[in-house]
């Protein structure tokens, strides 16, 4: 059973309407769990920073037991969830991270070298 949590600074009213059900079948998707088994919370509003900026960002963490699989898997399923909260958002890349397993995606991290086994996975 996946579990995601959106994690936004964006007003409530600044979130696209019916966003958590498409996260919810985009995540089914990409995932290949049927959707009434995908749990999304989408959280808005929050003080965050991401590379020290306040500006418009979001943070997307995905939890699923039988799905987290290689570094390849997760991989191609984070460049997906990047790719659906960049557009949905309409967020820079820079403005957008997350951790899918073990898996820690962020335009930062290349530009950066941040090595994925440093940060701390969500499970």
């Amino acid at each position: 059973m996946p579990f995601l949590e959106l994690h936004t600074n964006f007003p409530a009213n600044r979130v696209p309407a019916g966003l958590e059900k498409r996260l919810c079948a985009v995540a089914a998707s990409i995932l290949g769990k049927p959707a009434d088994l995908v749990n999304v919370t989408v959280r808005p509003g929050l003080a965050m920073a991401l590379s020290g900026s306040t500006e418009p960002c979001a943070q997307l963490s995905v939890s699923s037991i039988g799905v987290v699989g290689t570094a390849e898997d997760n991989r191609s399923h984070s460049a997906h969830f990047f790719e659906f909260l960049t557009k949905e958002l309409a967020l820079g890349q820079d403005r957008c991270a997350g951790v899918v397993g073990p898996e820690y995606y962020s335009k930062t991290q290349s530009e950066h070298s941040i090595p994925a086994n440093s940060l701390k996975p969500n499970t």
